[in-house]
């Protein structure tokens, strides 16, 4: 119950991260990577001790090729990135890479993305991320039609469920904007991955938190919403924390020991299973509770006249 009766505070701690993350956005914007503006992405290690990166920078502006970046990746590896080249282009770079043959290496990854399919990743993105949230809302609305008759419409659980996801995706794409910036991190598929997963993983907890809801509907008696709220939300947040912290400990240890590709897309998964995992507990359902005061005010105050 404590948590229903101090849901202002909490509104205000996500209000204030909110502002966080969208001042990030706009500041910064996201540092959107080739699988979204197209480009190409070369991976390498070197069989032996790599070469001083400053060499290789300098070896590769040489080649005067425009846009090319060199990020060092573990203490063998570089990824290189660029505009799309062609083959010919390809055997220069291998060539400044290697020193002239005075480096070898393994070449572990080489894609090309067109700026034509990237465009076309973005716009399927954005189409799947409004579907998902779309089914979301039809999903609670029909699972849960019959709390209707308690307080409040069954679709009312669906929009509160909408904007604890959208309070989720938005602190966590602020995460992916402040990483770019004094990180270089870089949003491409694996980032559009990791907001897909927030979705769904959020959404179960706080599925979970309104099943119990309509469960305690109709075993108690008591005429205070908030009331059966806060019980709900007791019986509950035990198991959401439990579950989201064995996720939680596997993504710390992807963070530190999984490979260079996977680090950013850990730490946005990392942010937004913690975030996702607080809006279940303290957001969504105080939404209701605070819709339901709000429409029962009006209501007192139309009887009033």
């Amino acid at each position: 119950m404590q948590i229903v009766k101090y849901r202002r505070i909490f509104f205000t701690g996500s209000l204030i991260l909110i502002v966080i993350a969208l001042y990030s956005l706009f500041s910064f914007g996201l540092n959107l990577g080739s699988d979204f503006t197209g480009g190409t992405v070369m991976e390498i290690e070197y069989n032996g001790a790599r070469p001083n990166v400053a060499d290789v920078k300098t070896a590769l502006v040489a080649t005067k090729l425009e846009s090319l970046s060199v990020v060092p990746m573990g203490e063998k590896g570089l990824i290189v990135k660029a505009k799309v080249i062609s083959e010919t282009e390809k055997d220069i770079v291998t060539k400044a890479l290697s020193l002239d043959g005075k480096a070898q290496f393994t070449e572990k990854r080489f894609s090309q993305v067109g700026p034509s399919l990237g465009k076309e990743l973005s716009r399927k993105g954005m189409i799947a991320i409004v579907l998902v949230v779309l089914l979301i809302i039809i999903f609670v609305a029909i699972a849960f039609r019959q709390v209707s008759k308690h307080y409040m419409a069954s679709w009312k659980y669906g929009v509160a469920a909408i904007v604890a996801l959208i309070h989720d995706i938005t602190i966590s794409a602020g995460a992916m904007a402040l990483l770019g910036h004094f990180y270089g991190a870089e949003a491409d598929a694996l980032f559009l991955t990791a907001l897909l997963t927030i979705l769904g993983l959020s959404v179960n907890d706080t599925i979970v938190v309104f099943d119990r809801i309509r469960e305690n509907l109709n075993r108690h008696a008591s005429n205070d919403y908030a009331e059966v709220v806060g019980i709900s939300i007791n019986e509950t947040y035990i198991r959401s924390i439990n579950t989201a912290l064995t996720i939680i400990i596997t993504l710390i240890c992807l963070l530190i020991f999984g490979p260079e590709s996977t680090r950013y897309f850990s730490a946005v998964l990392l942010v937004g299973m913690a975030i996702g995992t607080y809006s279940s507990i303290f957001i969504a359902s105080n939404l209701l509770v605070e819709w339901e005061a709000w429409q029962r005010g009006r209501l007192v105050a139309k009887v009033k006249k």
